[in-house]
Protein backbone atom coordinates (compact mmCIF):
# COMPACT_ATOMS: atom_id res chain seq x y z
CA UNK A 1 0.00 0.00 0.00
CA UNK A 2 1.24 3.23 -0.80
CA UNK A 3 0.26 6.47 0.86
CA UNK A 4 -0.27 9.57 -0.07
CA UNK A 5 -0.14 12.47 2.07
CA UNK A 6 -2.87 15.19 2.03
CA UNK A 7 -1.55 17.99 0.09
CA UNK A 8 0.02 15.60 -2.91
CA UNK A 9 -3.92 14.13 -3.32
CA UNK A 10 -5.45 17.12 -2.73
CA UNK A 11 -3.08 18.47 -5.76
CA UNK A 12 -4.14 15.39 -7.59
CA UNK A 13 -7.70 15.99 -6.71
CA UNK A 14 -8.05 19.36 -8.13
CA UNK A 15 -6.46 18.43 -11.08
CA UNK A 16 -8.76 15.50 -11.93
CA UNK A 17 -11.70 17.52 -11.07
CA UNK A 18 -10.55 20.61 -13.53
CA UNK A 19 -9.66 18.32 -16.14
CA UNK A 20 -13.37 16.28 -15.63
CA UNK A 21 -14.90 19.60 -15.91
CA UNK A 22 -13.24 20.67 -19.06
CA UNK A 23 -13.79 18.03 -20.72
CA UNK A 24 -17.69 17.93 -20.47
CA UNK A 25 -18.54 21.73 -20.41
CA UNK A 26 -20.07 21.88 -23.75
CA UNK A 27 -22.28 18.90 -22.95
CA UNK A 28 -23.11 20.31 -19.43
CA UNK A 29 -23.73 23.84 -21.39
CA UNK A 30 -26.31 21.88 -23.91
CA UNK A 31 -28.08 19.66 -21.35
CA UNK A 32 -28.81 23.36 -19.04
CA UNK A 33 -29.87 24.95 -22.87
CA UNK A 34 -32.11 21.64 -23.34
CA UNK A 35 -30.06 20.82 -26.76
CA UNK A 36 -29.52 17.81 -28.16
CA UNK A 37 -25.60 16.69 -29.83
CA UNK A 38 -25.87 13.56 -32.52
CA UNK A 39 -22.06 13.05 -31.81
CA UNK A 40 -21.57 13.20 -28.37
CA UNK A 41 -24.74 12.84 -26.36
CA UNK A 42 -23.84 8.87 -27.62
CA UNK A 43 -21.04 9.37 -24.20
CA UNK A 44 -23.87 10.52 -22.17
CA UNK A 45 -26.57 8.42 -23.64
CA UNK A 46 -25.32 5.24 -24.80
CA UNK A 47 -22.80 4.54 -21.87
CA UNK A 48 -24.36 6.68 -19.18
CA UNK A 49 -21.63 8.78 -18.23
CA UNK A 50 -22.89 10.85 -15.00
CA UNK A 51 -20.39 14.31 -15.55
CA UNK A 52 -20.01 14.31 -11.72
CA UNK A 53 -19.47 10.68 -11.30
CA UNK A 54 -16.54 11.31 -13.49
CA UNK A 55 -14.94 14.04 -11.91
CA UNK A 56 -14.73 11.97 -8.56
CA UNK A 57 -11.10 11.28 -8.56
CA UNK A 58 -9.77 7.78 -6.91
CA UNK A 59 -6.52 6.93 -6.10
CA UNK A 60 -7.27 3.59 -7.43
CA UNK A 61 -6.17 -0.12 -5.75
CA UNK A 62 -3.67 -0.15 -3.41
CA UNK A 63 -3.14 3.72 -2.80
CA UNK A 64 -4.41 5.19 0.56
CA UNK A 65 -4.71 9.27 1.50
CA UNK A 66 -3.36 10.53 4.64
CA UNK A 67 -5.55 12.66 6.43
CA UNK A 68 -5.02 16.28 6.24
CA UNK A 69 -6.35 19.56 8.60
CA UNK A 70 -9.56 19.05 8.03
CA UNK A 71 -9.23 15.29 9.03
CA UNK A 72 -10.11 12.32 6.86
CA UNK A 73 -9.92 12.29 2.88
CA UNK A 74 -13.87 13.12 1.93
CA UNK A 75 -13.50 9.75 -0.22
CA UNK A 76 -14.19 8.41 3.24
CA UNK A 77 -17.77 8.84 2.73
CA UNK A 78 -18.06 7.25 -0.71
CA UNK A 79 -18.85 3.59 -1.48
CA UNK A 80 -15.96 0.91 -1.04
CA UNK A 81 -13.81 2.77 0.69
CA UNK A 82 -12.60 2.10 4.69
CA UNK A 83 -11.00 4.65 7.16
CA UNK A 84 -8.56 3.15 9.12
CA UNK A 85 -8.20 4.33 13.55
CA UNK A 86 -5.41 6.92 12.19
CA UNK A 87 -7.86 8.75 9.95
CA UNK A 88 -5.95 6.64 6.40
CA UNK A 89 -8.60 6.61 4.03
CA UNK A 90 -8.48 3.45 1.15
CA UNK A 91 -10.21 2.07 -1.46
CA UNK A 92 -11.65 -1.26 0.00
CA UNK A 93 -10.68 -3.55 -2.54
CA UNK A 94 -12.43 -7.04 -0.58
CA UNK A 95 -15.30 -5.10 -0.27
CA UNK A 96 -16.01 -4.09 -3.69
CA UNK A 97 -14.91 -7.33 -5.03
CA UNK A 98 -17.78 -8.99 -2.91
CA UNK A 99 -20.13 -6.88 -4.79
CA UNK A 100 -18.60 -7.15 -8.24
CA UNK A 101 -16.47 -10.44 -8.55
CA UNK A 102 -18.38 -11.57 -11.38
CA UNK A 103 -18.28 -8.55 -13.24
CA UNK A 104 -14.21 -7.85 -12.75
CA UNK A 105 -13.97 -11.68 -13.33
CA UNK A 106 -15.97 -10.95 -16.97
CA UNK A 107 -14.03 -7.43 -17.70
CA UNK A 108 -10.76 -9.25 -17.30
CA UNK A 109 -11.30 -12.19 -19.54
CA UNK A 110 -12.80 -10.12 -22.10
CA UNK A 111 -10.06 -7.47 -22.01
CA UNK A 112 -7.49 -10.06 -21.77
CA UNK A 113 -8.64 -11.65 -24.54
CA UNK A 114 -9.05 -8.65 -27.04
CA UNK A 115 -5.52 -7.98 -25.94
CA UNK A 116 -4.42 -11.06 -27.40
CA UNK A 117 -5.81 -10.36 -30.92
CA UNK A 118 -4.10 -8.82 -33.57
CA UNK A 119 -5.97 -5.48 -34.81
CA UNK A 120 -8.34 -5.93 -37.78
CA UNK A 121 -9.00 -2.98 -39.39
CA UNK A 122 -10.85 -3.86 -42.59
CA UNK A 123 -14.32 -3.25 -41.42
CA UNK A 124 -14.24 0.74 -42.25
CA UNK A 125 -16.79 1.74 -40.20
CA UNK A 126 -19.50 -0.20 -42.34
CA UNK A 127 -21.59 -0.87 -38.83
CA UNK A 128 -23.32 3.10 -39.10
CA UNK A 129 -24.14 2.50 -42.59
CA UNK A 130 -26.02 -0.97 -42.27
CA UNK A 131 -27.67 0.98 -39.41
CA UNK A 132 -29.12 3.10 -41.91
CA UNK A 133 -29.79 0.48 -44.31
CA UNK A 134 -33.03 0.45 -46.31
CA UNK A 135 -34.48 2.09 -43.51
CA UNK A 136 -36.42 5.69 -44.25
CA UNK A 137 -36.46 6.26 -40.18
CA UNK A 138 -32.75 7.04 -38.45
CA UNK A 139 -31.75 7.32 -35.13
CA UNK A 140 -29.97 10.94 -35.84
CA UNK A 141 -31.95 13.89 -37.22
CA UNK A 142 -29.10 14.50 -39.44
CA UNK A 143 -29.50 13.77 -43.00
CA UNK A 144 -27.69 11.12 -45.31
CA UNK A 145 -25.15 12.99 -47.33
CA UNK A 146 -25.58 10.76 -50.05
CA UNK A 147 -29.17 10.23 -49.99
CA UNK A 148 -30.77 6.83 -49.27
CA UNK A 149 -30.70 4.92 -52.49
CA UNK A 150 -26.90 5.86 -52.61
CA UNK A 151 -26.04 5.17 -48.67
CA UNK A 152 -27.61 1.07 -49.44
CA UNK A 153 -25.45 1.13 -52.42
CA UNK A 154 -22.33 1.50 -50.58
CA UNK A 155 -23.66 -1.20 -48.33
CA UNK A 156 -24.50 -3.30 -51.03
CA UNK A 157 -21.03 -3.02 -52.21
CA UNK A 158 -18.95 -3.96 -49.49
CA UNK A 159 -18.80 -6.92 -47.08
CA UNK A 160 -20.06 -6.01 -43.65
CA UNK A 161 -17.51 -7.77 -41.28
CA UNK A 162 -18.51 -6.19 -38.03
CA UNK A 163 -17.22 -8.30 -35.04
CA UNK A 164 -18.93 -6.30 -32.19
CA UNK A 165 -22.17 -7.45 -31.00
CA UNK A 166 -23.13 -3.85 -29.23
CA UNK A 167 -22.85 -2.38 -32.51
CA UNK A 168 -24.60 -5.66 -34.59
CA UNK A 169 -27.42 -5.48 -32.78
CA UNK A 170 -28.48 -1.92 -34.37
CA UNK A 171 -28.32 -3.56 -37.58
CA UNK A 172 -31.67 -2.84 -39.45
CA UNK A 173 -33.31 -6.28 -40.52
CA UNK A 174 -32.35 -6.40 -43.59
CA UNK A 175 -28.58 -5.31 -42.94
CA UNK A 176 -28.06 -8.47 -40.40
CA UNK A 177 -27.84 -11.00 -43.22
CA UNK A 178 -25.26 -8.82 -44.64
CA UNK A 179 -22.78 -9.20 -41.84
CA UNK A 180 -19.79 -11.84 -41.95
CA UNK A 181 -20.21 -12.59 -38.67
CA UNK A 182 -23.76 -13.16 -36.43
CA UNK A 183 -21.92 -11.55 -33.06
CA UNK A 184 -24.49 -12.24 -30.05
CA UNK A 185 -23.46 -11.12 -26.40
CA UNK A 186 -22.38 -15.14 -25.49
CA UNK A 187 -19.35 -15.11 -28.14
CA UNK A 188 -18.36 -11.07 -27.11
CA UNK A 189 -15.26 -12.54 -25.54
CA UNK A 190 -14.74 -14.64 -28.72
CA UNK A 191 -14.76 -11.99 -31.39
CA UNK A 192 -14.05 -8.31 -29.79
CA UNK A 193 -10.72 -7.45 -31.44
CA UNK A 194 -8.27 -4.43 -30.52
CA UNK A 195 -8.90 -2.78 -33.73
CA UNK A 196 -12.91 -2.31 -33.51
CA UNK A 197 -13.82 1.21 -32.83
CA UNK A 198 -16.02 0.18 -30.29
CA UNK A 199 -14.49 -2.27 -28.54
CA UNK A 200 -11.77 0.61 -27.65
CA UNK A 201 -14.71 3.09 -26.64
CA UNK A 202 -16.00 0.56 -24.26
CA UNK A 203 -12.52 0.96 -22.52
CA UNK A 204 -14.48 3.74 -20.90
CA UNK A 205 -17.60 1.19 -20.11
CA UNK A 206 -15.05 -0.67 -18.18
CA UNK A 207 -13.27 1.79 -16.46
CA UNK A 208 -16.82 3.15 -15.14
CA UNK A 209 -17.97 -0.30 -14.12
CA UNK A 210 -14.21 -0.68 -12.15
CA UNK A 211 -15.70 2.36 -10.13
CA UNK A 212 -13.32 3.40 -7.28
CA UNK A 213 -10.65 0.40 -8.31
CA UNK A 214 -9.75 2.64 -11.27
CA UNK A 215 -7.39 5.46 -10.52
CA UNK A 216 -8.40 8.45 -11.76
CA UNK A 217 -6.05 9.60 -14.67
CA UNK A 218 -6.91 6.60 -16.52
CA UNK A 219 -10.73 7.09 -16.07
CA UNK A 220 -10.05 10.46 -18.16
CA UNK A 221 -8.30 8.79 -20.06
CA UNK A 222 -10.47 6.15 -21.50
CA UNK A 223 -13.20 8.97 -21.67
CA UNK A 224 -11.45 11.04 -23.64
CA UNK A 225 -10.43 8.10 -25.94
CA UNK A 226 -14.00 7.35 -26.53
CA UNK A 227 -14.93 10.87 -27.05
CA UNK A 228 -12.11 11.59 -29.67
CA UNK A 229 -13.43 8.00 -31.31
CA UNK A 230 -16.81 8.53 -31.29
CA UNK A 231 -15.95 11.78 -33.53
CA UNK A 232 -14.55 9.24 -36.56
CA UNK A 233 -17.53 6.97 -35.64
CA UNK A 234 -19.93 9.76 -37.14
CA UNK A 235 -17.60 11.48 -40.01
CA UNK A 236 -17.05 7.69 -41.10
CA UNK A 237 -20.92 7.41 -41.00
CA UNK A 238 -23.47 8.58 -43.73
CA UNK A 239 -24.80 11.27 -42.04
CA UNK A 240 -23.64 14.97 -43.01
CA UNK A 241 -21.90 16.49 -39.93
CA UNK A 242 -21.44 19.68 -41.79
CA UNK A 243 -23.58 21.43 -39.46
CA UNK A 244 -21.22 20.78 -36.74
CA UNK A 245 -18.53 21.64 -38.54
CA UNK A 246 -17.04 18.56 -39.15
CA UNK A 247 -15.79 16.98 -42.40
CA UNK A 248 -16.61 13.64 -43.68
CA UNK A 249 -14.33 10.13 -43.76
CA UNK A 250 -15.66 9.00 -47.28
CA UNK A 251 -15.12 5.21 -46.52
CA UNK A 252 -16.70 4.80 -50.30
CA UNK A 253 -13.69 5.97 -51.64
CA UNK A 254 -9.81 4.89 -51.48
CA UNK A 255 -8.78 8.07 -49.86
CA UNK A 256 -11.35 7.65 -47.46
CA UNK A 257 -10.76 4.12 -46.88
CA UNK A 258 -6.90 4.95 -46.24
CA UNK A 259 -7.60 7.96 -43.96
CA UNK A 260 -10.33 5.94 -42.00
CA UNK A 261 -7.66 2.82 -40.89
CA UNK A 262 -4.85 5.28 -40.34
CA UNK A 263 -6.79 7.22 -37.67
CA UNK A 264 -8.44 3.30 -36.71
CA UNK A 265 -4.30 1.95 -36.06
CA UNK A 266 -3.52 5.00 -34.03
CA UNK A 267 -7.15 4.70 -31.58
CA UNK A 268 -6.01 1.17 -31.66
CA UNK A 269 -2.63 1.45 -30.25
CA UNK A 270 -4.14 4.46 -27.43
CA UNK A 271 -6.78 1.55 -26.38
CA UNK A 272 -4.17 -1.05 -26.14
CA UNK A 273 -2.03 0.83 -23.26
CA UNK A 274 -5.52 2.15 -21.39
CA UNK A 275 -6.80 -1.27 -21.59
CA UNK A 276 -3.76 -2.74 -20.53
CA UNK A 277 -3.84 -0.74 -17.20
CA UNK A 278 -7.37 -2.00 -17.14
CA UNK A 279 -6.21 -5.34 -17.13
CA UNK A 280 -3.83 -4.63 -14.48
CA UNK A 281 -6.73 -3.01 -12.15
CA UNK A 282 -8.62 -6.59 -12.23
CA UNK A 283 -5.41 -8.50 -11.98
CA UNK A 284 -4.74 -6.82 -8.24
CA UNK A 285 -8.31 -6.49 -7.39
CA UNK A 286 -8.58 -10.27 -8.21
CA UNK A 287 -5.49 -11.27 -6.59
CA UNK A 288 -7.15 -10.72 -3.28
CA UNK A 289 -9.38 -13.31 -4.16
Amino acid sequence: MTSLPAPTWASLSRAHEERADSLTARHRARKAARERHAVDDFLYDYYGTRPSVLRRWHPGVGISLEPGPNGPAQQRQWRWYATDADGVVSFDAAAFLADRADSVHFIHRLLSSIASRPAFTGCFGLHEWAMVYRQREHRHPLPLRLGQESTDAVVEAHQIRCTHFDAFRFFTPDAVSLNRLQPTRASQVGLDQPGCLHAAMDCHKWATKLGPAVPGDLALDCFELARDIRLLDMQASPYDLSSYGHQAVAIETPEGKAEYVARQREFSQRAGHLRARLIDVCAALLAGE
